[in-house]
């Protein structure tokens, strides 16, 4: 049988892409790329690529670039729930940018990636207002993305983000797991709850099968947040404060972890050589209630709960010894939160705890 042709035209609109709304899309979210700009950005959005002057490197004995790559996960759905999209992108920009800062690199320029179910400009504009938010705090340029429309594959009210930073470092001043030793002393810093790890949990026990009125209701033990708004809770990105400890207190932080899926127990392991040990004392910091509140929902051991989220600790630095109470004073100058959380001894490049049953 002969194919049937469908009769008339049928424009790339119809079958559920709208390339004016792209370009709308485009003009809507200039003034919040432009604020992003570092002066070693070359041209402006439109292009084929984005450019950036490699003039950071200059005065560097040997820089190395650094890379990172990311999403936000499931956390998008309650920020669906919520039709609040202006703060994920704060997400976004921080689990990349985080992530690079543990060789102590400063990010340069970041680029995303936004897939949507169907383009509307309005929202793409509070979308990417947030990741120009987050390169702010990251202090990195947005130099470029993508917005891909996918009608038939995704709900038109549905998206995803991911992104990706590069950075820069100079070799000799590159934090690095090797140059850790025993006697070194644990620093934490506080996060603002979950920040982007442990969704598929957090979601299943706080959100599933409640109504939008129930997880939206003031809770007395999150201090009078609904747990979907806590749970929204944008992640705190720590590179302004740490580069400002750097530059203050030059080689006191030998190695830093950022703690993210896999919790502590699976995190500041990767920030120790195989001749030590992280011995983390519990009950030294505090942590969220919604942490807390999560915690109690699933009914979560302690040991599973510190393999699962940050527990309260979003970085921890591992620290010359003889110079914590700088470090520490220099990081509460750039606005941090910081606790004294363990210290380091022989051991083959694990994590283990002190004062157990006391977190939870």
């Amino acid at each position: 049988m002969a194919d049937q042709k469908t009769s008339g035209q049928i424009t790339y609109a119809q079958a559920g892409v709208d390339i004016e709304e792209g370009a709308r899309a485009v003009d809507a979210i200039k003034e919040t790329v432009h604020s992003t700009y570092r002066p070693e950005v070359v041209g402006d959005i439109g292009g084929f690529g984005g450019l950036f002057s490699i003039a950071a490197a200059k005065g560097m004995d040997d820089p190395l670039l650094v890379s990172g790559t990311d999403g936000v996960g499931t956390k998008l759905k309650i920020a669906q729930m919520l039709d609040k999209h202006d703060t994920v992108g704060i997400d976004l920009v921080a689990m990349c940018a985080n992530d690079i800062l543990a060789t102590g690199a400063e990010p340069l320029f970041f680029l995303d990636y936004v897939a949507v179910g169907k383009l509307q400009s309005e929202a793409m504009a509070k979308i990417v207002a947030g990741i120009g938010d987050g390169c702010r705090q990251a202090g990195c340029a947005l130099i470029g993305g993508e917005m891909a429309e996918h009608p038939g594959v995704m709900d038109p009210s549905d998206y995803d983000l991911s992104g990706f930073c590069v950075g820069i470092v100079d070799r000799p001043k590159m934090l690095d797991p090797n140059s850790v030793r025993e006697g070194d002393v644990l620093v934490g810093l506080a996060s603002s709850g979950l920040h982007s790890n442990g969704y598929s949990l957090a979601r299943k026990v706080c959100l599933e099968g409640r109504t939008l009125q129930e997880v939206t209701t003031p809770v007395d033990e999150l201090g009078g947040q609904g747990v979907a708004e806590a749970l929204l809770t944008p992640t705190r990105i720590y590179v302004k404060p740490v580069n400002a400890v750097q530059k203050a207190c030059p080689g006191a932080v030998r190695a830093l972890a950022h703690i993210t899926g896999g919790g502590i127990t699976e995190n500041l392991n990767r920030a120790l050589n195989d001749g030590v040990d992280a011995v983390v004392e519990l009950g030294t910091w505090p942590v969220p209630a919604i942490v807390s509140y999560t915690c109690a929902q699933a009914s979560l051991s302690e040991a599973e709960a510190l393999k699962t989220f940050n527990m309260g600790l979003g970085l921890v630095l591992i620290v010359d010894p003889a110079r914590v109470d700088e470090v520490r004073a220099a990081a509460e100058d750039a606005g941090e939160k910081t606790f004294v959380v363990g210290h380091v001894e022989a051991g083959s490049g694990i994590v283990r705890y002190e004062n157990e049953g006391t977190l939870l």
